[in-house]
């Protein structure tokens, strides 16, 4: 699979929602149905053209992660969960922090992978909220890129 960057068209909008479905069943088992059902279409219509997308896609153009940045905060990083395990995470991540200054992440502290993931990527706590961004009880830890 070529390691290179792309960006994603509004055309694959509906591709990029399936990604993030599969993937946040796969490793957000702390959400439950009613509110996967009620990120979907936020995410679709709103969340997409708030952020710069870059994706990596598979040997024959199909999408297999991406991730969504806007000032200088990864917004969203979610991988196919057939690609897992592959460094398209990884490289995704390092683009950003290269590319798109990307110096901050909040992440679901219940997500115990992600929070690992960044970790190991340089990021530390630099502080934590009982309740996510839509005030639902999801705790989220702020993260930053260590200096």
């Amino acid at each position: 699979m070529d390691k290179e960057i792309d960006t994603v068209k509004k055309s694959e909008y509906k591709q990029i929602v399936e990604l993030w479905e599969a993937s946040v069943r796969a490793t957000h088992h702390f959400l439950k149905e009613e509110d996967i059902r009620y990120f979907k279409p936020l995410i679709l219509n709103t969340y997409l053209d708030a952020v710069a997308l870059r994706c990596m896609r598979d040997d024959g153009g199909k999408i297999v992660g991406f991730l969504g940045v806007a000032d200088q905060n990864l917004e969203m990083l979610f991988i196919d969960p057939q690609y897992r395990g592959k460094k398209i995470g990884k490289t995704l991540l390092q683009y950003a922090i290269a590319h798109m200054e990307v110096k901050k992440v909040d992440v679901n502290e219940q997500n115990e992978q992600a929070v690992g993931f960044y970790e190991h990527c340089g990021f530390e706590t630099i502080k934590r909220s009982k309740l996510d961004s839509l005030g639902k009880p999801y705790p989220t830890l702020h993260m930053e890129l260590k200096k």
